[in-house]
């Protein structure tokens, strides 16, 4: 099994629902001939429909021409037995995610193709390596896991089991391509890299609105506006479903023996049980009304302004900025050493809370309000605030007077370790950095599967560069140093980059080196 030069041109797609009849479409328009097979032989028929229904719509809207839809759907036909797969140089399953179901479906497919036929699995959540343990021939097999709706997601991961073929592999990727899609190589690990790199956002919002920190709408709103994602986390729960989401929260968190960074949050699972399940029920985190979302209005910001501002400049960066809010809002700046009796008191903490800001400092906490600076305050389309538990209610107005007196929004939020966006977004990028700590995927992959499959405006590592690298290490350290949950342990990937000053993407230099003289 290691010499493989050969092309794939005839495809077996075993089980017909959205994954398998997405497959289909990508493959025949690709020009492979393709057989679909289903235990129920009416499910076949319906995808062929559902086929030609699709390439009929894709023809009428000028996107396919007649010809080209006509070869497509006649690439496409039905096999009524397993061994009507016998001619195919690659069999996909998208069955149901469970091992013994699959593993028994390899097993029978070893008995019918050949033995230069590669089979792959489209699962999501299992060990190639666990799929492929009971084959005879376990080399042939490897991973191919596409997104839903396929034909829009256009990458697919390629993972390598412990015993899977390179060259299988190799002949995977060539595969995507010639399909139309961007594929990422991977190895054998829980979540592959999309749904591990998702993590991040989902676990760390759920882990925000646990602790009370801010209402799911204001989690979302602060993580689409302030930090430029297109969805927020409950958004995205809401899209995924929770009967779909939340178990592989859970799978991936037992895969890797109870990982603190992975908890899985009891807000999902008693909304699951409830049938707060997403927008395919019309109930989620948010009410659908004829499928749109229904989301709480905010309440208009105050008006009356502080008298005076004092400004910590233990962050010198994020000091000079809010200084040039208070100038354009044309509200005096205390400039003394220490704040005076009547000064609104501003703090801008990296990952600690503002309560710990306040102490460290030794200021009056009924004064303190804290704003994030880890994103451009003056280009920025919502800001946050958040108060200590001692904050009088005329500091918290008269700050969110200040901060959204030229029209930008303002989120103000209860006291946090890392607000909301730093604490996500830190959480993201060292996840990313810890699958690339551990090889699971080349820097560069990880950052492409991630834009092309989760949509995010930048790939972990790529957002951490921007950010700048030893920004999201004190915040990790400094949410450590005051919870001391092992979650925001920082990945030596990224402390290590951040302290020689490399970029997150940047893998070992010998290595690099290594493959150049190859």
């Amino acid at each position: 099994m290691t010499s493989r030069n050969f092309s794939i041109e005839t495809i077996g797609i075993v089980g017909t629902g959205a994954m398998g009849r997405g497959i289909a479409q990508i493959a025949a328009l690709a020009g492979l001939t393709v057989r679909l097979y289903d235990t129920n032989p009416a499910a076949i028929g319906a995808a062929r429909d559902y086929l030609a229904e699709t390439f009929a719509k894709l023809t009428a809207k000028g996107k396919l021409d007649q010809a080209r839809s006509r070869a497509a759907l006649a690439n496409v036909s039905g096999a009524q037995v397993v061994g009507d797969l016998a001619d195919c140089d690659l069999v996909v399953e998208a069955i149901v995610e469970k091992l013994d179901v699959k593993q028994a479906l390899f097993r029978e497919l070893e008995t019918v193709v050949s033995g230069r036929c590669v089979l792959a699995s489209n699962t999501s959540s299992l060990s190639i390596t666990a799929i492929a343990a009971g084959c005879t021939n376990p080399s042939r097999v490897a991973g191919y896991h596409f997104f839903n709706p396929v034909p829009l997601m256009k990458v697919v991961e390629v993972i390598d089991g412990l015993r899977s073929d390179p060259a299988v592999g190799d002949a995977l990727m060539e595969l995507a391509r010639r399909m139309g899609h961007t594929p990422v190589r991977a190895k054998d690990m829980p979540g592959f890299i999309v749904n591990h790199a998702g993590r991040g956002m989902n676990t760390e919002g759920l882990r925000v609105a646990g602790e009370g920190v801010a209402s799911f709408a204001d989690i979302d709103r602060i993580m689409r506006e302030q930090a430029g994602f297109r969805l927020g986390p409950f958004e995205l729960l809401d899209l995924t479903a929770l009967d779909v989401s939340h178990p592989v929260m859970e799978s991936i968190y037992h895969q890797f023996y109870e990982e603190p960074r992975f908890t899985p949050s009891p807000i999902t699972g008693t909304r699951l049980a409830g049938g707060l399940i997403g927008r395919k029920t019309g109930e989620g985190f948010y009410r659908y009304e004829d499928g749109k979302q229904q989301v709480p209005a905010e309440a208009p910001a105050p008006t009356e302004l502080p008298h005076s501002v004092w400004v910590s400049k233990r962050y010198p960066e994020a000091h000079q900025a809010v200084v040039q809010l208070i100038a354009k809002a044309g509200v005096k700046l205390d400039e003394g050493a220490t704040p005076a009796a009547d000064s609104l008191i501003v703090v801008t903490p990296f990952g600690h809370d503002a309560t710990t800001a306040a102490v460290d400092e030794a200021l009056d906490a009924t004064r303190v309000v804290a704003i994030d600076a880890l994103f451009p305050l003056a280009a920025a389309q919502r800001r946050t605030l958040m108060t200590t538990p001692a904050t009088s209610r005329t500091a918290r107005e008269t700050a969110h007077a200040l901060f959204a007196a030229d029209g930008v929004p303002v989120t103000v939020i209860r006291d946090s370790t890392g607000f909301v966006a730093q604490r996500v977004v830190a959480t993201i990028v060292n996840i990313g950095c810890d699958i690339a700590q551990k090889q699971i995927a080349t820097p560069d992959d990880i950052d492409l599967a991630v834009t092309l499959g989760l949509g995010y405006p930048r790939g972990p590592l790529a957002l951490g560069d921007a950010l700048g690298s030893k920004t999201i290490l004190t915040i990790l350290r400094n949410i450590f140093s005051v919870l001391g949950d092992p979650r925001y342990r920082p990945s030596p990937w990224l402390a290590r980059r951040a302290q020689l000053g490399l970029s997150l993407t940047q893998r070992d230099a010998a290595d690099t080196q290594t493959e150049t003289q190859q």
